[in-house]
C-alpha cells in the first residue's frame, strides 16, 4: 500500500475540505504517519475517515475531528502542550510538528511504551509520554499554553483548566447525557475561563472522567 498517497488522500479529501485552513494543522498531519500508530492487522485502514482501535477499548481520534481541534486549540510554534490520553502517540507526533514542547499523558502502562517508542523511532525530541491518570493532568510540569483532550468527556474538570497558562487554550468533545458531542474551547484570560463549543462532534469516550458537576458547560 501507498501510505504517503494515502496520508496526502486524507488531508486532502477529509480534512482540508472540512474548514481546515490552518497551514501548521495540514503540514503536521502530511508530515506523521498515521499507520505506524495502529496495530498491523489495522495498517491497511490507517487513513479512514473513522476512529480505529489500538487494543485496551482506546482509539485514534476520526482524522477530520483531530484536525478541526487542533485548528479550534490554535497552536502555535512556541506552545508548550499537554496531550492527555495519548494512546499509542498519534496526536503527540502530530502536536510535536506544531508546537515547542508536548508533554502527553497516557495511563495505561503498554500504551505509554508504544507511544514512546514510536516517537523515538520517528525522531520526535520534542515530546515525552509520562503514565498517569488521564482525569488529573500533569500540574506538576504545567501551566501549558494548549491542553488537547484525546477523547469525549463528559465535562471538562477543574483540575485540567486550572493547568492552563494565561492565554492558554484547552479543547475537547465534551458529550452531553443524550449522547450529543460538541466540540469546546476553553480559555483562559485575566485569571477566568471562557468557553464556546464550535461543531457536534462524536468520538469515543475516555475514561476515568466523572460526571460529578465541579465544573459544567
Amino acid at each position: 500500500m501507498d501510505f504517503e498517497l494515502a496520508r496526502r488522500n486524507m488531508v486532502d479529501n477529509q480534512v482540508r475540505t472540512n474548514r481546515v485552513t490552518d497551514p501548521l494543522v495540514i503540514s503536521a498531519l502530511r508530515a506523521v504517519p498515521r499507520e505506524v500508530f495502529v496495530p498491523a492487522p489495522q495498517k491497511g485502514v490507517a487513513y479512514l475517515d473513522d476512529d480505529l482501535s489500538v487494543g485496551s477499548g482506546r482509539f485514534l481520534m476520526e482524522p477530520m475531528i483531530l484536525a478541526r481541534l487542533l485548528q479550534l486549540a490554535e497552536v502555535q510554534t512556541h506552545d508548550a502542550v499537554l496531550d492527555v490520553g495519548c494512546a499509542t502517540g498519534y496526536s503527540t507526533a502530530v502536536l510535536g510538528k506544531m508546537a515547542s514542547s508536548v508533554v502527553a499523558l497516557e495511563e495505561d502502562p503498554g500504551l505509554v511504551n508504544w507511544a514512546t517508542e514510536t516517537l523515538l523511532g520517528l525522531g520526535i525530541d520534542n515530546a515525552v509520554v509520562v503514565e498517569g491518570a488521564l482525569a488529573e493532568g500533569l500540574p506538576a510540569q504545567g501551566p501549558y499554553d494548549v491542553i488537547f483532550v484525546n477523547g469525549a468527556l463528559p465535562r471538562v474538570p477543574d483540575v485540567l483548566r486550572n493547568q492552563l497558562a494565561e492565554g492558554g487554550r484547552l479543547v475537547a468533545v465534551v458529550q452531553g447525557e443524550k449522547g450529543v458531542g460538541h466540540a469546546t474551547l476553553v480559555t483562559r484570560r485575566g485569571g477566568a475561563f471562557g468557553h464556546r463549543t464550535e461543531f457536534d462532534a462524536s468520538i469515543k469516550m475516555l475514561p476515568g472522567f466523572s460526571r460529578d458537576p465541579a465544573f459544567v458547560f
